[in-house]
């Protein structure tokens, strides 16, 4: 168990976070949105049309209004609101955080920062049921994931063909070598795993033909 290309194996039934329309309260707040009084619009393309969804924000609550596609070329408009709570951070100021409202009849009330398309309305990631798309990775799929993920903090292309770049300005030397030792191991557990596959499949493919 845990050992390279191990992982829960994927139910292709299940919907991911990342394949769901989403509402980013911290975006929102970035952006002015969930100042009292303030009406925006938010943009999302589905299939070849681009929907728009109009945010009216108050001090405890945002208002949405947007259409839902309902058949192949029908669409329902819909009208919901979300609560909102400013909790104080620790070091002054406050964040905003969504309470999701449940699947109509129930009630939910996490507070949470991302409320995802379900259906008709916006509901929070336990009662859509939704995964993230990582959890469904291998050991090695994980590892070239993050030493990507630290490439690009170093500015550099993905792929393991690509050249190490000289320290970044402003960065300490100590740190470069460490970011640069965490991309070799991660990539070294990536082609493992990525070899290890390669060894099953061309056994599996001597079995068939025996």
């Amino acid at each position: 168990m845990g050992g390279l290309g191990s992982g829960r194996r994927k139910d292709r039934g299940r919907k991911t976070v990342e394949s769901y329309k989403t509402l980013d309260v911290n975006q929102l707040s970035e952006k002015g949105c969930l100042r009292p009084g303030c009406s925006s619009t938010c943009r999302w393309t589905d299939g070849n049309e681009v929907v728009s969804i109009n945010l009216r924000a108050e001090v405890k609550r945002l208002h949405l209004s947007y259409p839902v596609r309902v058949g192949v070329r029908e669409w329902r408009p819909v009208t919901d609101t979300i609560a909102i709570v400013h909790l104080p951070c620790r070091f002054g100021g406050s964040r905003a955080y969504f309470i999701c409202p449940g699947p109509r009849g129930t009630d939910c009330g996490r507070r949470v920062t991302k409320l995802h398309l379900s259906n008709r309305y916006f509901l929070c990631r336990h009662c859509t049921k939704l995964a993230y798309a990582s959890q469904f990775e291998t050991s090695w799929q994980r590892a070239l994931r993050r030493a990507n993920k630290l490439k690009q903090r170093l500015g550099i292309g993905v792929g393991i063909a690509e050249p190490f770049p000289d320290k970044p300005k402003g960065m300490w030397a100590r740190t470069y070598g460490c970011l640069l030792d965490e991309i070799l191991k991660a990539e070294m557990l990536a082609n493992a795993g990525q070899a290890n596959r390669f060894q099953r499949l061309v056994a599996q493919l001597k079995d068939d033909l025996e």
